[in-house]
């Protein structure tokens, strides 16, 4: 489920010697002499998927950088990552963002000087294809709701996704993933007045996600736990 791969970033400013990696991605031995090819000053984590940080710990071993995550067991030799945090590294100020969702460690990286409207590095918060998956209970859909209404804010800012082209306006990326996810959520409210309230996950995943793929059903099924947590926690609210 790494659709395609995982994209790792490698961050400078114009004339600086070291460099930022965003997620090292796997612990391929070609894919991390690449990413160590210049000094690495700093090492950024988005989220503690295995597809993002499997090389981590070789890539410190080959480099001595540091590296930085909101979860603790994947920063090393320096702080855990907090929302609002500045890092400056390789002649770059990063402000952390916390987007959580797509995992409770979730952490988007904005850019705020590249190009005319910045860049945000978003991780799988927002994919440059496809939709995310919210598997509860790490992933919770009320956060990661949240974070596409934070991210939207960024409006032209370039979104720099975790897999999948980059390019697109972070804002309208947000605004449709929006969409999708309250016209996904209407479809399961519908869902459970058929079947009832009582109805099981696997009802109601057949009667949301009626041609889902057999490979693909848990993807379904986590995606449905994290939405009927949230239509009930909306109803607790009410």
């Amino acid at each position: 489920m790494t659709l395609g791969g995982t994209n790792s970033y490698v961050l400078a400013a114009p004339g600086a010697d070291g460099v930022v990696v965003v997620d090292p991605g796997p612990a391929d031995d070609a894919h991390l002499a690449a990413l160590a090819a210049r000094p690495v000053e700093l090492i950024l984590i988005t989220h503690r998927h295995p597809d993002h940080v499997e090389g981590l710990a070789r890539l410190r071993e080959l480099t001595g950088a540091p590296s930085r995550s909101a979860d603790p067991e994947f920063a090393s030799g320096a702080d855990p990552l907090a929302d609002g945090d500045v890092v400056e590294a390789a002649g770059l100020r990063i402000e952390a963002l916390a987007t959580p969702g797509h995992t409770a460690d979730s952490v988007s990286f904005v850019l705020p000087g590249d190009g005319e409207h910045g860049a945000v590095l978003t991780g799988d918060t927002i994919l440059g294809h496809g939709s995310t998956v919210v598997a509860h209970p790490d992933g919770s859909l009320g956060d990661y709701l949240a974070s596409l209404e934070r991210l939207a804010g960024f409006g032209q800012a370039t979104a720099l996704p975790a897999h999948g082209p980059a390019g697109a306006p972070v804002g309208e990326l947000a605004a449709a993933y929006l969409a999708h996810r309250r016209a996904r959520l209407e479809e399961v409210r519908a869902a459970l007045a058929r079947l009832g309230d009582g109805a099981s996950l696997e009802a109601v995943t057949d009667a949301v996600y009626p041609d889902v793929e057999p490979a693909i059903r848990f993807a379904a099924e986590a995606s449905m736990r994290a939405q009927l947590a949230y239509l009930r926690a909306v109803g607790a609210a009410g």
